[in-house]
């Protein structure tokens, strides 16, 4: 499938992210006046081996300014696309990486490459008259799938200032019937559990991606808030019902040398993953993310030992959404599913190679938000439009998140022929 793309021109602008720092912005308009817009999100838990964010340094925004990251498209990248015949994606794509030329863009900047990469695949979609979702699943040969929301409702860790360890406790609708019965009980499981925070903790502070901080430590505590929280929206937890994800993102908490500090206890490996497997023995989680650091594959190892075929074991920082790291981790047996995040790679072309690298091995993947989030639903249709059946994008509340969530139900309202649920 290909329809040819023409870009009249190329800019960008320096805009806020979620979090309140500089990220870039990408317009582009085609040789038939369609006018096309993106922006790349950023991350604040990230893995050592992503791709680079070009940063101006100094002292203006903390450093985090992005007028390098927009001179690279305003320059280099709209004299290198604007005016010639596009075929495919993947060209456009691997035009971009040839002229950057560096290790994980390095030189243009990855959140300059990304808002382009997202860009040139709404045009592609608009070339073939297609609705992006609709564009991915012809591309990538997938059947399109709404996928099951997981809504992080309590923040600690790097999104956070509290003393919760573990990064992200979230919550999945798997039973619902179809994607606004998803939303809706998120939404309700949010609204109940905010309710309660304030009972209990007196305040309802939200963590960068808007689940609730409130000053605990305990993961076991945060496990019962959501508990009870789902429990007062009158849902039923459950693993086939309102089940429980965790990103522990383990990175935050390791101290080197296979040991980790939880709720101010140091722990081994073994002590860590039994720790995992007495939660899993006790609450309805059907998913746990970066159980171990990035690099701690004697950790993953033991994960995979003690919990593998009783939870879903997702790597994030550990493949940083890049095929080759995948198939390593595939090979090596280190988990069963993967996270995507097309600003860790660089270009979408190398993000559903990601997906398909993760498909070949029969590993399940998660299509994901950053901490820092723009306005581009654009997560929302790579996810219905490549079938993986799950998605986190935050909580159900603030608008860069609700924008990805709306999106969903959007499409689940404009096409109800398509099935929702776990692919």
């Amino acid at each position: 499938m290909t329809s040819d793309l023409v870009l009249t021109s190329l800019r960008a602008r320096p805009i806020l992210d979620s979090r309140g720092f500089p990220t870039v912005e990408v317009t582009a308009t085609t040789a038939d006046g369609a006018l096309l817009r993106a922006a790349s999100p950023a991350g604040a838990s990230t893995g050592a081996h992503e791709a680079v964010e070009l940063r101006d340094g100094g002292p203006a925004f903390s450093g985090k300014g992005v007028d390098g990251a927009v001179r690279s498209v305003d320059v280099h990248l709209a004299e290198l696309l604007v005016g010639p015949t596009w075929s495919s994606l993947e060209d456009a794509d691997a035009a971009m990486a040839e002229l950057d030329s560096t290790q994980g863009y390095a030189s243009l900047g990855a959140n300059a490459v990304v808002a382009v990469s997202m860009v040139l695949a709404r045009g592609f979609a608009h070339a073939a008259g297609m609705e992006l979702w609709e564009w991915f699943a012809a591309h990538t040969g997938s059947a399109p799938l709404l996928p099951v929301p997981h809504f992080n409702v309590l923040n600690g860790g790097a999104h956070a200032a509290n003393d919760l360890d573990l990064q992200e406790f979230m919550i999945a609708p798997v039973g619902a019937r179809d994607e606004a019965e998803a939303v809706a009980m998120g939404a309700e499981a949010h609204h109940a559990l905010g309710a309660l925070v304030r009972e209990r903790y007196g305040t309802a502070g939200l963590g960068d991606e808007g689940g609730f901080a409130p000053a605990l430590a305990d993961p076991r505590e945060a496990l019962d808030l959501l508990m009870e929280g789902m429990e007062r929206a009158g849902l039923v937890p459950g693993r086939e019902e309102m089940a429980i994800a965790l990103d522990p993102a383990a990175n935050g908490f390791h101290r080197g040398g296979g040991l980790y500090r939880v709720a101010g206890r140091d722990m081994d490996r073994e002590q860590l993953a039994n720790l995992y497997t007495r939660l899993l023995g006790d609450y309805p989680i059907r998913s746990l993310e970066d159980g171990f650091a990035e690099d701690d594959l004697e950790g993953w190892r033991v994960q995979a030992r003690e919990l593998g075929g009783r939870v879903q074991l997702v790597g994030d920082d550990l493949y940083v959404t890049d095929p080759v790291r995948i198939r390593d981790g595939a090979a090596r047996g280190l988990s069963d599913a993967v996270l995507i995040k097309p600003n860790q790679i660089g270009t979408i072309s190398q993000t559903l190679a990601a997906i398909r690298t993760a498909r070949e091995a029969s590993m399940a993947c998660m299509i994901s938000h950053r901490s820092g989030e723009t306005w581009d639903d654009f997560i929302a249709d790579l996810a219905v439009g490549t079938g993986v059946g799950q998605i986190k994008a935050g909580a159900p509340a603030r608008g860069e998140r609700v924008a990805k969530y709306n999106r969903l139900m959007g499409i689940a309202l404009a096409h109800s022929e398509l099935p929702y649920g776990l692919s």
